[in-house]
């Protein structure tokens, strides 16, 4: 997904830069405010700053001759709300851009708006459009995840395709060459992405619940216990299970014990 260094057109780079410049300023003024009202989610921030710079790091081969890989934003915007999370991916793509040679400072702009901007921006619609409608937490945070993910190979097309249109087809033709490419492997990639993102996600609410319900992750009230429920109650329940099966039934006759 990260446009390598000097890929696209001086022109084009600027452009997607000054795009993306305001979501990002937003992002700082948000994370400010954030750590300054409660600097107790400094580590649940690190932590879905961690998640997406490890994620968007790997890269995987593509049968089609290019590269993909999963971008870790669906979580963080699901946790601190996107513009958050357009600071964060900024830091992760600027660090991978100087560090790894993963993207670039030229074409950071662009990679900016795609994975940092747009990414969260849908995964986190599509996630609150899921909640409202009364899917369970889980299954809402997957496809916020999912879309965060396979939107922002979307966008990257889109950017592709206007620096390189199709000699013959155009814009269109472009578009449809670009997301094709990146199709066969980032639907999966991105099914894979979902999986994970619930998996960590389960575990926050097991460790975290209380900051869980201060982002309003975690409903308060009866729907919010029965989301809960069932990982908290499992295992007692096994362990009640197992016990109930050794228990022994004692009474007393005269003065001795007697196993019945």
């Amino acid at each position: 997904m990260h446009i390598a260094e000097g890929f696209l057109p001086p022109a084009h780079a600027v452009a997607w830069g000054v795009a993306a410049t305001p979501f990002v300023v937003h992002g700082a003024r948000s994370l400010i405010r954030e750590v300054r009202e409660h600097p107790e989610s400094t580590l649940l921030l690190g932590a879905s700053g961690a998640f997406t710079f490890v994620l968007s790091a790997l890269k995987l081969p593509s049968v089609t001759g290019s590269c993909s890989h999963p971008t870790g934003t669906g979580l963080g915007a699901i946790l601190f709300r996107p513009p958050i999370m357009a600071v964060l991916g900024t830091i992760t793509l600027l660090f991978q851009a100087l560090l790894l040679a993963h993207g670039g400072l030229t074409t950071l702009g662009a990679n900016v708006f795609s994975m940092a901007i747009v990414g969260p921006w849908a995964g986190y619609g599509v996630y609150r459009l899921a909640r409202r409608s009364g899917a369970p937490l889980m299954a809402a945070v997957f496809c916020g995840a999912f879309v965060a993910d396979l939107s922002t190979y979307c966008v990257t097309s889109v950017q592709l395709a206007l620096a390189f249109p199709d000699p013959g087809s155009g814009f269109p033709g472009a578009l449809g060459k670009f997301g094709s490419i990146f199709a066969v492997t980032q639907i999966p990639l991105a099914v894979s992405e979902g999986l994970l993102t619930v998996l960590v996600m389960r575990l926050l609410v097991q460790s975290s619940k209380g900051e869980l319900t201060r982002l309003g992750v975690l409903l308060t009230g009866k729907r919010g216990a029965t989301e809960t429920a069932a990982t908290e109650t499992e295992p007692e329940t096994k362990q009640t299970a197992g016990t109930a099966g050794t228990t022994s039934t004692t009474g007393t006759t005269g003065t001795g014990t007697v196993a019945r």
